[in-house]
């Protein structure tokens, strides 16, 4: 089992976190995590993350729906079991489409909500019955916490970390 070493660097003001991100990013240290009690607007940009592509997710999603509805609607209501309900033609999906369309909504929107939470699960890694991968209990109230890779000599970057406002420096072994 290999193990390699992350400082955690605690802070206790979401500004002073912001600033100790940037000059960690200007500095060329990776930051594997940062842990907040709550969001932190601007992290993400200041930390370098991509923007998220969930959107894109939820328009295929949307659409896979939509087509789901059409497909159920033609087979159910024209080719399989046409029925005349209050005097609407049955042999031609284009002219029951207005009183379908309550129902493609509604398809689009159950399978883009329903496979977006889907995705979002498998993305973060929050399988069932996972245990939390928080590494301080701290970050849950009152603090926050930078989790950076140790690359180069361990104790400037203690002593960077401490320079940049941390309240607490630990360099902790990760298996």
């Amino acid at each position: 089992m290999s193990t390699n070493k992350v400082i955690h660097a605690l802070y206790n003001d979401d500004d002073v976190l912001m600033d100790a991100v940037k000059q960690t990013r200007k500095a060329h240290h990776h930051i594997e995590e940062v842990y907040t009690p709550f969001p932190v607007h601007g992290l993400d940009k200041a930390m370098g993350l991509a923007p998220t592509r969930l959107a894109i997710c939820a328009f295929i999603y949307g659409c896979i729906g939509l087509s789901t509805a059409t497909w159920m609607m033609n087979n159910i209501m024209i080719s399989d079991w046409p029925q005349d309900i209050g005097g609407k033609p049955s042999f031609s999906y284009i002219q029951n489409m207005p009183a379908f369309v309550p129902v493609m909504f509604e398809m689009t929107v159950f399978f883009a909500a329903h496979l977006m939470v889907i995705t979002f699960y498998m993305r973060s890694r929050m399988w069932p019955f996972k245990q939390a991968e928080n590494p301080d209990v701290r970050t849950t109230d009152d603090h926050f916490l930078m989790e950076v890779a140790v690359s180069g000599n361990e104790n400037d970057m203690v002593s960077f970390f401490q320079n940049t406002g941390a309240v607490e420096v630990k360099v902790i072994e990760k298996h």
